[in-house]
């Protein structure tokens, strides 16, 4: 247990390090309040504080790295300058505590004052953080680039400070620890801060902090859709940002709605009023009038998000976002205005549809007719208002003298008595070029007589529903009825070809399914939710069961429960063979123990036959290199000509090659001195060679050695082939001639001629042949040195296993070789099975689908495919971000997910749960089961994602943060829900 520990406490590290060292190449330098130096800081204090001595302690025992740090110092220079820096830091932040304290005081005493607008006092310097000061020695000794020096001290006089278990006491982990801090002591940190260095790259588990605490809130924020998506606003759930630092950024939030480079404010007022629902409270707000190109656009936002006030919360907030107003001025066709005595003005605005806007209230002072003014100049020259507003020198723009219209009469008693009704309320049109209708012609203003519908504007029915109006005596309050014909047409039309089109889309939809991603899924529908008697997964009760009785059970059913539930982690060594291949279902132990019988023999047969041409392999490379140094010793260049003779001379000096008689065994006499069993292998494997290309050379086991007592020459190869040759063309020779008149003597220097060339053909390819060999082995060994070195499994015994197991498939598949990432697939399955010959089955029979995946295989190519079908068709929004973001909707950030089925993504005991679902969907749901656990596996962070707004880079660094952290079960629940989602749409429903 001891020994695990410091393990994962040295693994811990070595994790930071990786991160802390992944962002330095990012952005060239680190940030010392960066989340990656408190991971670092915390994980190195485990390390040092693992069993230190008692009294190493000392008084300072509650603190045990100050006191290692205050009792190295004072032997050790590098140590104790450190010291009496973290002793002046931690003095300033006793002045600065002291000095804030008094500030308040002070406040306090003198609010009146305050309050009187005294603004001029500065600010105090901001004190160190919590997690400053907790980690202060550690952090302080890493900026000053010398904390490597300082652990390396400690582990050289380990015995002074720690108990003999105790990590840094360790001859291994100690050492290993101070070179892990040398990288991160190489990097250049900084203080600065920029305006938004709270938000630049934080770490993945930072923004999956963020998620989990604000991800309610920002739902509501999302579903309500009326809320502009501006960068901002997604960065106030940072715990980091302090409350007046909020409010600046909240409004500058919301000036940067109304005042930006890409629009040209035209009108802005403050207090203008607006009830948002009926039965609430009147808001106040900011109006504005903005011109970007061809559009103008109306914003009303509540002043509570101008002020960017703290009182409320969140939740609240969020409901405020919902009421602000963003109105293209496109979709609006009429104007209502309404002014009265008692406020500034009222203003209705009307869209295509009929739906009336909520009324904006203006307060007094002649700001409605200076609204209207401001939109009349900015609909020009494109757009007008009918009827204009009319040009009064010295006033400027005012409302046309309308008058209502009565009868002759009732006129000229008015105009008789002075008399004179002037217009309270109006009705303006926007009108467009080419959307002018004939009875509204400006001719036609001042005689258009037309009949107000209360239906149309509630608000502005003064003289009753059956009274007459002219633009010369009165309000307008409703257009010609020709109008308001063709408007209900055009609502018509437009819901039927919207409906037209849904349909139609929808169709498109289900089209591009059913031929994209039929073959992804199986067509019976299997319910992503776990059956009762399928929860537990594939227990040891129930196994227990099947062995006894295999009827009691179909296969089908044991798949479902693996499916849904996984494999007990105590049975998996029994399970795994059958969900590989290795046995079948329903097979007996005699079966079984004869399949374990003949894949022991192949095992043993393929290990004699590499490991014979390993031997070949380092002599040739022994010479090799004595040559090239005999070479380099004679001051003479090597250039690839005299390489490749060395290496052909090498070869054929080995030594180790014999002739092979193509005689009866039984004729054949043993020379002197040599064992007359010798145990023969063959050089080539099946594949390397066509059947009638192959090399007739064999040699001995590498049990015996290299063979010395037999010799093997060019002369006795070529006089062997010239046997073979002279047995096939014995019937021309002994005819004393042939059809086109040669002697039998020409007959035989053609046979030389040919022989020569066919030997050196069989020389070449045993070179090319032996050359495959020695390099593959070099990148196995590489590999398998470094394959999952902190896991406890693999010692060096189970590392050799690993390497026997790799080679002996890597001789079997030579057309393919080794491939980076092999051994990653091999590693888990040796974990689990615990046995040379059942893993180098199971892996054979892993490979049979794994191949396709490297570079020789062509199934990445279509796993890039259809994963961007899935997202297209799934997650639109989603694909649309990634496209816009430098377009990687090639998906290449999933590359390592497929090639090693996530087993770098996942702690081991995830892998061996993900891997049983993968081996058992192709009978259950999908045969690209490893499409939709990528597919969960985004979608999972998805909104990350999205209210990052990352590019390629972003995604690749966050889910390498994320490696190994990961909640397995909920990622699989998703794949099976997203599986389930397609065959829906496949079935129609």
């Amino acid at each position: 247990m001891g020994e695990e520990y410091k393990e994962k406490l040295l693994w811990n590290v070595k994790r930071e390090v990786k991160q802390i060292m992944e962002e330095a190449v990012t952005k060239k330098f680190v940030h010392e309040d960066s989340s990656h130096i408190i991971a670092l800081c915390t994980a190195i204090e485990a390390c040092l504080g693992h069993l230190l001595k008692r009294r190493a302690a000392g008084f300072l025992r509650s603190d045990k790295i100050a006191a290692l740090f205050t009792k190295v110092g004072k032997v050790c220079d590098t140590a104790g300058e450190v010291c009496r820096k973290v002793q002046e830091q931690l003095q300033q932040q006793a002045d600065l505590t002291r000095l804030v304290t008094q500030m308040r005081t002070q406040s306090v005493g003198h609010e009146p004052l305050r309050r009187q607008g005294s603004s001029t006092t500065s600010r105090p310097p901001q004190p160190l953080s919590a997690q400053a000061i907790k980690h202060i020695w550690v952090r302080t000794a890493l900026f000053e680039k010398v904390l490597d020096k300082i652990v390396q001290y400690i582990v050289d006089n380990c015995s002074k400070y720690y108990e003999r278990e105790a990590l840094m006491h360790d001859s291994v982990f100690g050492p290993i620890l101070a070179a892990l801090l040398v990288g991160p002591c190489a990097l250049e940190y900084t203080k600065l801060k920029t305006s938004d260095h709270f938000w630049t790259d934080p770490s993945a588990n930072e923004l999956v902090q963020r998620h989990r605490i604000h991800g309610a809130h920002r739902g509501q924020d999302v579903l309500a859709g009326r809320r502009p998506a501006l960068g901002i606003r997604k960065r106030q759930s940072s715990g980091s940002m302090s409350e007046d630092r909020f409010a600046a950024s909240a409004r500058e939030y919301v000036e940067s709605l109304h005042q930006n480079s890409r629009t040209h404010l035209l009108y802005g007022k403050n207090n203008v009023l607006v009830q948002p629902k009926k039965d609430m409270e009147v808001l106040r707000g900011y109006l504005s009038l903005h011109q970007a190109g061809d559009n103008l656009t109306l914003k009303w936002t509540p002043n509570k998000l101008i002020n960017g006030t703290l009182g409320d919360c969140d939740l609240e907030k969020s409901i405020y976002w919902d009421y602000a107003l963003t109105v293209p001025l496109r979709q609006i066709v009429c104007i209502h205005c309404h002014q009265r005595s008692d406020c500034g003005g009222t203003l209705v605005l009307v869209s295509q549809d009929g739906i009336q806007r909520p009324p904006l209230h203006f307060p007094p002072g002649g700001h409605l007719l200076a609204f209207l003014s401001c939109l009349e100049t900015g609909l020009l020259p494109r757009g007008q208002l009918e009827p204009p507003l009319w040009s009064q020198k010295g006033k400027g723009k005012v409302f046309p003298k309308l008058r209502k219209r009565s009868s002759a009469a009732r006129l000229i008693d008015q105009e008789a008595n002075g008399e004179e009704q002037s217009a309270a309320d109006y009705v303006f049109r926007i009108v467009y070029p080419g959307y002018r209708y004939e009875a509204s012609s400006p001719s036609s203003w001042q005689q258009a007589e037309v009949t107000t519908h209360e239906s149309l504007c509630q608000s502005c029915s003064t003289a009753g529903s059956n009274v007459s109006f002219d633009y010369a005596s009165g309000c307008t309050c409703i257009h010609d009825p020709i109008p308001l014909k063709m408007l209900c047409q055009n609502m018509k039309r437009q819901i039927v070809s919207r409906a037209f089109y849904g349909w139609l889309a929808y169709c498109r939809h289900l089209s591009t399914v059913r031929t994209h991603l039929s073959a992804l899924v199986n067509h019976n529908i299997v319910p992503p939710d776990r059956p009762c008697e399928a929860s537990g997964g594939l227990s040891k009760e129930v196994w227990s069961k099947y062995q006894k009785d295999c009827k009691n059970y179909k296969e089908l059913e044991l798949l479902r429960l693996v499916y849904y539930g996984g494999v007990q982690h105590e049975i998996r060594k029994e399970v795994w063979p059958f969900l590989l291949g290795h046995y079948k279902f329903g097979m007996s132990k005699k079966d079984m123990s004869k399949i374990d019988a003949k894949i022991s023999e192949r095992y043993q047969q393929v290990m004699r036959e590499w490991k014979a041409c390993e031997v070949i392999v380092k002599q040739r490379e022994k010479e090799m290199q004595s040559a090239i140094f005999a070479k380099l010793s004679s001051g003479s260049s090597i250039d690839s000509h005299v390489l490749r003779l060395v290496h052909r001379d090498s070869t054929l000096s080995n030594e180790v090659f014999m002739s092979v008689d193509e005689q009866d065994a039984g004729s054949q006499e043993t020379p002197s001195g040599e064992d007359s069993t010798p145990t023969m292998t063959n050089l080539v494997p099946p594949v390397a060679l066509p059947q009638e290309e192959r090399p007739l050379v064999e040699f001995d086991s590498p049990d015996s050695g290299l063979p010395s007592s037999r010799n093997y020459s060019v002369t006795s190869a070529h006089s062997q082939i010239l046997s073979s040759i002279d047995d096939g063309q014995s019937t021309e020779e002994e005819g004393g001639g042939t059809e086109d008149g040669r002697t039998p003597s020409e007959l035989a220097g053609c046979r030389d001629s040919l022989t020569e060339d066919r030997l050196c053909s069989q020389l070449d390819k045993l070179i090319e042949l032996l050359d495959t060999v020695a390099l593959n082995l070099h990148r196995i060994d590489k590999d398998v040195q470094r394959c999952d070195r902190n896991y406890y499994y693999f010692t060096t015994s189970n590392l050799e296993k690993l390497r026997n197991i790799m080679c002996s498939y890597v001789w079997e598949h030579l057309e393919m070789g080794y491939v980076q990432g092999m051994c990653d697939l091999l590693a888990p399955l040796m974990v689990i099975l615990d046995d040379e010959c059942l893993a180098y089955s199971c892996f054979t029979q892993l490979m049979k689908r794994m191949s396709q995946n490297f570079p020789n295989g062509g199934a990445m190519d279509s796993h890039f495919a259809n994963m961007r079908s899935l997202i297209q068709i799934l997650d639109s929004e989603l694909f649309e971000l990634m496209q816009q973001n430098g377009d990687y909707t090639h998906f290449y950030f999933c590359y390592r997910w497929f090639l090693l089925d996530f087993k770098r993504e996942l702690l081991y005991d995830d892998v061996f749960a993900v891997w049983e679902v993968i081996w058992v969907a192709p009978r259950i749901s999908s045969q690209h089961f490893v499409l939709f656990l990528a597919l969960a596996l985004v979608t999972v962070y998805r909104e990350i994602i999205v209210d990052n707004n990352m590019d390629f880079t972003d995604i690749i660094k966050f889910f390498n943060e994320m490696a190994e952290r990961h909640d397995v079960q909920h990622i699989l629940k998703i794949a099976r829900e997203l599986v389930h989602k397609v065959q829906s749409l496949m079935d129609n429903k």
